[in-house]
């Protein structure tokens, strides 16, 4: 009987698709490009909702905004018990691991008390975390030994310096670099490896917490990039001045003033992301250790990206590539082993979703339950098999279509409000939605996005 891989699954909070060295040329992230040498990279990835807890329900169930309501940032919390990959996994043998960030449930204000719950996602060894923020209000393993440490009032008062006025405000966290929450994440799951010593092979889910901001990298990271060697941010291009809008528009409105230190910001993106992918080299040291290496699937991507100062504008919560195109890398033994397939890069175009059944193939099990999310497996077998003809993105009851050439947004009222021909407008600089001459391929794409949504119901 074969043995059965071991899985790491890697995934980051608000990493944009440009921001590693395999994908950019501002940013070092040795032990990811590794990971994309080794495996395939996916170069157009999109979230299935450009904001947190949407995105990742939708990771989780392998079902789209449209079917589990979740629209934005809200109050929702998955129901416990809630069919998902992860219990796939675990029903196919696997002892299944999660370290960091879940965004599932907001039960609390103590989610140490709530470890049930991810127990009842499939989840079986947990030490979960909240974003910076949450961080502030929430205790968990890592806060608890904040406080025990004296380090925990200074973490609460440095992020509340960091609203209204100070939203864009760059400094080094008050923590130590040892206690840095990314550091504590990663620390947590190495340690969990090192000393992991059962029979089953293990499913680990590493979920770091950056670099979504608070810009508060700590030391050598802060700085370790400079801003003025940063990439300048895109310009905002000329708004429509008549017809349909939708809440990119909405967003543009909120932030009409430039980001005036937006390469600022970037340098301490970066080096949160120098930070993590440090993190994970010491994971895959361990694992090499293990003599593992060889025979673990690993999965690496984000829930989605950071706008960064792009058109004016941070965060996320748009359609626009800086906030809604992730990396997704993937590497099998049996694509390290190919001279042919190692190294790859797919053009496929694939949904944050798609990592779940990918990695429940790997698994040598199949989802039971209804889902529309597709397994990534056959174009890893053969590049020729289309995986998808195009993805579909949703936020606050929009729609975004994205093939490989063109990007067509849908308001809530289904009246498209910008197009794209991302293939030769990768910036995204230049609105064709009012063109008479793309009126019929406008008809086409928006017809081909209700269809979908139609078929996906339910």
């Amino acid at each position: 009987m074969k043995t059965k891989p071991n899985i790491l699954f890697i995934m980051c909070d608000q990493l944009r698709a440009d921001a590693l060295g395999c994908t950019g040329n501002w940013v070092k992230t040795p032990n990811i490009d590794r990971i994309a040498h080794e495996g395939v990279r996916f170069s157009n990835c999109v979230t299935n909702s450009p904001v947190c807890l949407p995105a990742r329900v939708s990771l989780a169930t392998g079902r789209y905004p449209h079917n589990t309501d979740v629209w934005d940032n809200c109050p929702f919390e998955l129901p416990e018990g809630t069919p998902t990959w992860m219990a796939a996994i675990r029903n196919a043998g696997y002892r299944t691991s999660l370290f960091g960030k879940a965004a599932l449930h907001r039960r609390g204000p103590d989610i140490r008390n709530f470890e049930h719950v991810l127990n009842s996602y499939g989840l079986d060894d947990v030490d979960e975390i909240r974003g910076p923020r949450a961080s502030v209000d929430t205790i968990c393993h890592m806060t608890a030994r904040w406080e025990s440490l004296g380090l925990l009032e200074a973490f609460r008062k440095d992020i509340k310096e960091r609203t209204g006025k100070n939203e864009t405000l760059v400094r080094p966290s008050p923590l130590p670099l040892a206690e840095y929450y990314d550091v504590y994440v990663g620390q947590q799951a190495k340690n969990y490896l090192r000393n992991y010593n059962r029979a089953e092979p293990w499913f680990c889910w590493v979920s770091f917490a950056g670099p979504h901001e608070p810009w508060d990298t700590p030391e050598p990271y802060a700085s370790m990039y400079r801003p003025n060697e940063m990439p300048e941010p895109r310009k905002r291009p000329p708004l429509r001045a008549q017809g349909p809008t939708g809440e990119l528009d909405r967003r543009f409105a909120e932030s009409s003033e430039k980001i005036e230190n937006a390469q600022e910001l970037r340098a301490s993106y970066a080096g949160k992301v120098t930070l993590i992918d440090d993190q994970v080299g010491e994971i895959l040291k361990e694992i090499e250790n293990r003599a593992e290496l060889d025979r673990t699937v690993i999965l690496f991507t984000s829930d989605h990206g950071e706008m960064n100062g792009d058109y004016n504008l941070i965060h996320k919560s748009n359609f626009l590539n800086p906030a809604v195109r992730i990396p997704l890398i993937v590497s099998t033994p049996e694509i390290k082993n190919s001279p042919s397939s190692a190294g790859k890069i797919f053009d496929h175009p694939i949904e944050l979703f798609d990592a779940g059944p990918t990695l429940a193939d790997s698994a040598g099990t199949r989802i039971s339950y209804r889902h529309f999310a597709r397994s990534l497996a056959p174009t890893l077998r053969d590049p020729k098999v289309e995986h998808r003809s195009f993805a579909l993105t949703e936020f606050k009851h929009e729609l975004m279509y994205l093939d490989r050439d063109w990007k067509l947004m849908l308001n809530r009222d289904g009246e498209p409000y910008r197009l794209f021909n991302v293939k030769n407008d990768a910036d995204e600089m230049e609105d064709l939605v009012d063109r008479k001459e793309q009126k019929a391929l406008i008809a086409d794409l928006k017809k081909k996005l209700l269809e979908r949504r139609a078929e996906t119901s339910g």
